[in-house]
């Protein structure tokens, strides 16, 4: 197991993405911290990973609250003794064209999506720097090269990866690796409501013509977050079937 006795905190955790990087990240051994506003979804979450002989601690939390999130790295290290994985996950879309977005759905996004990986970073910072070790993987998107009708969306993700580039800078020297994960047109169960035309249309883009799975999120997930990515830093992977090259 690559992640035996880790301790780590993946937020947006009670579906979807998250809940399989929860998942994964339980069956590799590491002690998962569940932080959701949904309380009856990462709660779901904590049984199943318990029932599978895993450790788990669901925590309900608003990351876009800087206190909150302070006090829920206090409660994490006080029930755990340390933080060695942060994977910011949580994220929403508010879409609309650029002349019909109200300042509320940029609000939202920016602050759910840019400032709450901000907030999470910042407060497990000083414990990884003290001992020396910690990985850190913010969850960007495919959709930061932009995205018709989402101005907001496609901005919270590239700052994302502007933040990771900026804290590698500042924490590689202590031995903490800062990277981000840009998923493509993954198959959720939001993605299984597209029209059958439309879904024809994106995966003709994709140049392995299909979607990618959760589990392969997951995967490069497990990875970054490994002993043997330890010389990877400041990096963005884009999980997207070579959708995006550079």
């Amino acid at each position: 197991m690559r992640l035996k006795d880790k301790v780590a905190i993946i937020t947006g955790a009670g579906q979807g993405i998250g809940e399989g990087i929860a998942m994964r990240f339980a069956r590799e051994g590491a002690k998962v911290v569940l932080v959701d506003v949904n309380e009856s979804q990462i709660k779901q979450v904590e049984q199943n990973i318990k029932a599978d002989n895993g450790i788990a601690l669901a925590i309900v939390g608003d990351v876009t609250s800087q206190e909150a999130m302070k006090d829920l790295v206090e409660q994490v290290v006080k029930e755990f003794g340390t933080i060695d994985i942060l994977i910011n996950n949580a994220g929403i879309t508010r879409d609309a064209l650029l002349h019909k977005m109200s300042e509320d759905k940029w609000d939202m996004v920016i602050n759910v999506n840019l400032k709450g990986t901000f907030n999470l970073c910042q407060a497990v910072a000083p414990i990884m720097r003290e001992k020396g070790y910690g990985k850190i993987v913010n969850i960007s998107s495919a959709a930061r090269m932009g995205n018709v009708g989402q101005t907001n969306y496609s901005a919270s993700k590239a700052g994302v990866v502007g933040l990771t580039r900026a804290l590698c800078k500042e924490l590689a020297p202590k031995q903490i690796n800062v990277n981000a994960v840009a998923p493509g047109f993954i198959e959720t169960e939001m993605s299984k409501k597209v029209p059958e035309d439309i879904l024809k249309a994106l995966i003709k883009n994709i140049p392995m013509l299909r979607q990618g799975t959760i589990d392969e999120i997951a995967g490069t997930c497990v990875f970054l977050a490994s002993d043997e990515a330890a010389f990877i830093n400041g990096q963005v992977i884009h999980v997207d079937g070579g959708r995006f090259m550079f």
